[in-house]
Formats: structure tokens, sequence, C-alpha cells
């Protein structure tokens, strides 16, 4: 009954427009409220103290610094010179454009956590040097809005903090490790359906005709951009700094690079940038503080134990329950962000991992990779929204060709459901 209310209390909410943290949080104070209905006002007074508790947490002090960094990064020029550096390397010719583009935003996936972020910097290149080049709109726009998507597998990774501040026994560092093999799998996927679309089509054959940027040149104005994933990950690798200094330590050298190097971000553009990373952090952290509230109520109350009976008994075993949870994710992530999500389930998914006895690593990697299909599949699609805004096209033009970005990245998400070591491999290595 009080479950009920709870998710009956959120879903009201959300359709009547309140937002995703408002939501969370007064579905949870109902329920404590109703589950103590002698000192009904008790749960105003668990309201503060769970808010406190959902963010005075050590790794979430990375969060609002990685999308700092992501705002940098999307005004440093640094996507700019990646593109040109991937022309020099796979040349130029029909299906050459999206590859770049995808190959791109995989790695600026390994500078900024964000993938409306990712797919602003990407795309403001992209999708008109893709335009010149004879590509329609709607297809740039697809490849753009589904390469973004392997931000939040390739580290650093928003979604891997929150989850980790969320889930015992899956650590900052571990999850980032097993999110490399898969996050490089799925754009591997993705350029597939780019390439073969492009060919078939005959997007891109005025492509033919353009000079090859030179490589060593290239490489050059490229290489400060390039070395900042190396920087972030190899330092966190030989201990020079915790996940979340290295945040830290990319806010500084994307200064040093937009300000000193390429001179793109001036003084004057400091305010704004910062502005928004506080803006954007500032709804995140508010968002993570009221789901506190209504992850304490799921806990304490015992409405997960109900459900996760309630799954056992379908019968469906261990493989039988993650297709399942597949489905259902996928579904969830067309009309709610990752974030979102990961707050609102993992109160309900994590004890079902507990049962089955998941690694919480892979499960993570395995969630985020349902979650980051979401992010491209209308019709909410954060991912694509911007993609979209950019080429100046509404998201059913993109239906035709958003569907193969889909599929192709479904096939890379099973094959890390049923091999698990192709997230487990990499963090086991490492001594994670």
């Amino acid at each position: 009954m009080i479950g009920t209310l709870l998710f009956v209390v959120f879903i009201a909410l959300m359709l009547a427009g309140a937002p995703i943290g408002v939501a969370l949080g007064i579905g949870g104070i109902a329920a404590i409220a109703a589950a103590n209905v002698d000192v009904p006002w008790w749960g105003l007074f668990a309201a503060p103290q769970n808010m406190h508790a959902s963010i005075a947490k050590y790794p979430l002090l990375a969060l609002p610094m990685f999308v700092l960094v992501g705002s940098i990064f999307d005004r440093s020029g640094v996507a700019r010179r990646m593109v040109t550096f991937a022309e020099a390397c796979v040349g130029r010719a029909p299906g050459t454009l999206p590859m770049v583009a995808i190959l791109v935003a995989m790695v600026l996936g390994g500078i900024s956590g964000s993938g409306p972020a990712n797919a602003a910097a990407v795309g403001g290149v992209m999708i008109a040097a893709m335009a010149k080049a004879g590509y329609p709109a709607a297809f740039s726009a697809s490849v753009v809005g589904a390469a973004a998507a392997t931000d939040i597998l390739i580290p650093p990774s928003i979604a891997f903090i929150v989850y980790s501040v969320n889930v015992p026994g899956a650590s900052v560092p571990a999850l980032f490790a097993a999110g490399m093999v898969p996050g490089i799998l799925a754009g591997l996927a993705l350029i597939v359906p780019a390439v073969l679309i492009s060919r078939r089509h005959g997007f891109g054959e005025s492509e033919r005709s353009r000079a090859r940027p030179p490589f060593w040149h290239s490489l050059g104005a490229a290489s400060w951009g390039l070395a900042a994933p190396v920087l972030i990950l190899g330092g966190m690798r030989v201990g020079w700094f915790t996940p979340t200094e290295a945040a830290v330590v990319a806010v500084a050298y994307g200064l040093f690079i937009g300000i000193a190097i390429h001179r793109s971000i001036g003084w004057r553009d400091l305010y704004p940038i910062f502005r928004e990373a506080t803006e954007v952090s500032a709804v995140i952290m508010l968002v993570l503080a009221l789901a506190g509230i209504f992850a304490y109520a799921v806990n304490t109350l015992g409405i997960a134990d109900p459900v996760v009976a309630a799954v056992k008994n379908l019968g469906l075993g261990s493989t039988g329950t993650l297709i399942l949870l597949f489905v259902v994710m996928t579904v969830l992530g067309m009309v709610l962000d990752g974030v979102s999500i990961f707050l609102v389930f993992l109160p309900l998914l994590y004890p079902l991992m507990i049962a089955f006895a998941w690694d919480p690593v892979w499960f993570g990697v395995l969630l985020t990779m349902k979650i980051a299909i979401g992010q491209f599949t209308p019709p909410m699609a954060v991912n694509l929204m911007v993609a979209c805004r950019l080429a100046q096209v509404r998201m059913e033009q993109t239906l035709p060709w958003i569907g193969w970005m889909i599929v192709s990245f479904v096939v890379a998400t099973l094959l890390v459901l049923f091999i698990p070591e192709l997230a487990l491999w990499l963090p086991r290595r490492l001594g994670y």
C-alpha cells in the first residue's frame, strides 16, 4: 500500500509537469508520512537528513568539475582540431565524415562526462562540415546524437560517478576501467551502419575531390586535446591523483589549452562558462539530494523486497531477468535522462542485483549502456535533441537513420550482457 502511494504520487507529479527532483522528494515524504501515521511529520524531519546524506559524498565532488570540463572544452576549439586530425588519418571518401564524427566523440568522451555537451561540441563542427559534403542534415544529426552516447561509457563519466555513490562495491576507478572496452565497442558498432548507409546512398561523394589534411601539422594542432584523456586516465592509473582530483586537473588543463595555447577562451568568457557549469551542476546535485528521500523510503519501508520477490517468481532466471531489464530500461531511457533513471530505480535494482549475484561493476556498465541507448532514442533523446537543434531539423526526420544506430548499439550491449569479461577484463587487469 505504501509502495503504491510512493509511486502514484511520484508519477502523478511527473505527469503534472513537476520537476523530477520535486516528484522524487514529495513522493518519498508522502510514503514516510503514511508509514508513520502516529507522527506523520516524521517525513519532514527525515527529508533534510537524507538530502544531506545523499550529496555529502567525496566522489560527488568530481561531478561539477567534469561538468565544467565539458563547458571548457566545448569552447576551446579542441573538437575542430581533432576533426582535422581524424580526417588526416582516415582520408576523405563517402562515409569518412560520419566515421570522423564518431571517433572524435569517443575521444571527447575521455575528457568530459556529459553526452549533451559532447553532442554540442562535435555537432558544432561536424554537422556543418557534413552539410557541405552533401550529407542530409537529419542523417548528420543522427550520427552525432548516437556518437555522443558513448560519452557516458568512456571515462570519465558522470553516470558512473552517480552509480558508484549509490551502489556499494562499485568504485569509481573500477567503473571507469570497465567502461573503456564497451565504450569503444559501442563506437565501432555505430561506425558500421554510418559508413554503410553513406556508401549505399552516395552521401559525401564530393569529399573525394578534397585533399587530405597534412598529417603531421594536424597532429600537432590536435596534440593538446589528444593528451587530455591520457593525462586524466593515466594520472589516475599511476596514482598521481584520485578521480575527484583528476576532475580538477582536467579543468586546469582545459583552461590552459583554451587561454594560453589555442587562445579561444578570453578572460571575459570565464564568467558565462562558470555560470553555465554551476547551473547544470546545481540542478544535478539538487535532484541527487531529493532522490535521497525517495531512496530512503524505498529502503527503509521495505518496498524493494516484494518487487524483487515478484521478479524472481517470474522464473526467468538471471539471463531472462537481464533481458527484461534491458527492454524496460531502454523504454525508460526514451522519456527520462540517465541520472534520473539511476536515482529512481537503483534502490529497486540493487536488491535485485544482490539476489542474482550480479557483479556490481559489470551491472553498472550494462545498465549505463542501456541508458545510453535512450539518449538518442526518440521521443526524449537528449543527445539527439541537441544535434537536431544544431542541424535545424525535427527529431522525427531522423527516424529513417537513427533506427540503424539504435540496432547497432543494442548489438554491442547484448555482447556485453552475454560476455561479461568485455567489461570486467580491464579492471581486473589493472587490479581494481
